[in-house]
């Protein structure tokens, strides 16, 4: 007799030996990766499916999940990104009249492995503590010298250059091809409402593989050019870097999101580095050093960039920065046409105060 899904026991094992429990949800199995964690209350299929995530454990913060199902239209990208959920209640059932589907079929037929019914609170304050580390979660087995010995093969996330396995494998084109604004998308992850926003923005944009070349993109005669977000460490990727380089140089709008801004900080000689704790959340504030004015923002990055070498450099601005915790939020280049910003102005899901910034891009492009 095969047992229900929600009486199969499951158990999640961090990296410096501790052990959380559960009940089986989504797909039955075994999955690694970073743990890391999202304080949003809503849009979890947008996080599931966004390719910064890639190669992590995600622990949802918000207690119940799963309960207004999902719409095949609300993804980021074509499949699910993390590597397994860990949660609270995982909702079986689903109220949301638009919903095309449960959770539990999404899991099911994408090979999720998720564990609920964990001390979510728990867990978060563990690895706010002890810092961002490595875990694996299992439903098919509970032997823990297994999972140890399997958790001991799983690479650290510095280091780990990871925009090849979610970019695009060829150029291709998105919005409006009568639009008036060309854009080159170099793709090291895009999330689909990043170009959902350019395209409202009358542009029409060939979106690029993470390792084409500047002179390949310029073939098409764009008028800007937007470095996307993406998961993985951004000082595995010099090959971008210097590409990135090469954009700004040549006097191109430039912008930069989340790994894209980590990329041009790079390109301008500032250091990188990878956060005791990283920022996934939809209600992170910003303070627009320009204006003034604060921003709630959406974020979900793992590294940040030196704030020291930005303030030391002598062609860098620093334009935004974190409130909670003072790092580094925007940029923007002297004598160039090239901004980027930590966060994720698209904001889906997330509050839409930093939507304009596609608008400033657009009026950079214009020449405004």
């Amino acid at each position: 007799m095969i047992k229900p899904i929600d009486k199969i026991p499951a158990v999640l094992l961090l990296e410096d030996g501790t052990v959380f429990h559960g009940k089986a949800s989504g797909h039955v199995g075994t999955s690694s990766g970073e743990l890391c964690f999202n304080t949003g209350m809503t849009g979890y299929q947008e996080i599931f499916t966004d390719p910064s995530y890639f190669g992590q454990i995600m622990v949802a913060t918000n207690a119940h999940i799963g309960n207004y199902g999902v719409k095949d239209v609300e993804v980021e990208s074509e499949t699910i990104k993390i590597s397994g959920l860990v949660c609270r209640n995982f909702s079986t059932n689903y109220s949301r009249i638009r919903a095309t589907g449960s959770l539990q079929n999404y899991f099911e037929t994408q090979s999720l492995v998720a564990i609920s019914e964990a001390d979510t609170r728990a867990i978060v304050r563990h690895i706010r503590d002890k810092g961002a580390m490595n875990a694996i979660l299992s439903s098919e087995t509970i032997d823990l010298v297994y999972l140890k010995n399997e958790l001991s093969k799983v690479p650290n996330m510095a280091g780990l250059e990871l925009s090849s396995t979610v970019s695009a494998k060829r150029p291709y084109f998105y919005g409006n091809e009568n639009a008036k604004y060309r854009i080159a998308v170099l793709d090291l992850g895009v999330k689909k409402n990043i170009l959902r926003s350019l395209s409202a923005q009358n542009c029409y944009m060939q979106i690029f593989p993470w390792n084409t070349s500047y002179a390949e993109m310029k073939k098409w005669n764009p008028n800007g050019f937007l470095i996307s977000n993406g998961p993985g460490d951004p000082a595995s990727m010099q090959n971008v870097v210097n590409t990135v380089g090469e954009i700004f140089e040549n006097d191109n709008p430039t912008f930069g999101i989340c790994l894209g801004h980590q990329i041009l900080a790079e390109a301008c000689g500032v250091k990188t580095f990878k956060m005791f704790n990283g920022h996934r959340g939809i209600n992170h504030p910003v303070k627009n050093l320009i204006t003034g004015h604060c921003e709630v923002t959406s974020q979900n990055h793992g590294f940040s960039i030196s704030r020291e070498d930005v303030e030391k450099s002598p062609i860098l601005e620093l334009t935004h920065v974190n409130l909670n915790d003072q790092t580094v939020e925007g940029i923007r280049v002297k004598g160039k046409r090239a901004f980027s910003v930590q966060y994720h102005p698209e904001a889906s899901p997330g509050p839409h105060d930093s939507r304009n910034l596609f608008k400033q891009f657009v009026d950079t492009v214009r020449g405004n």
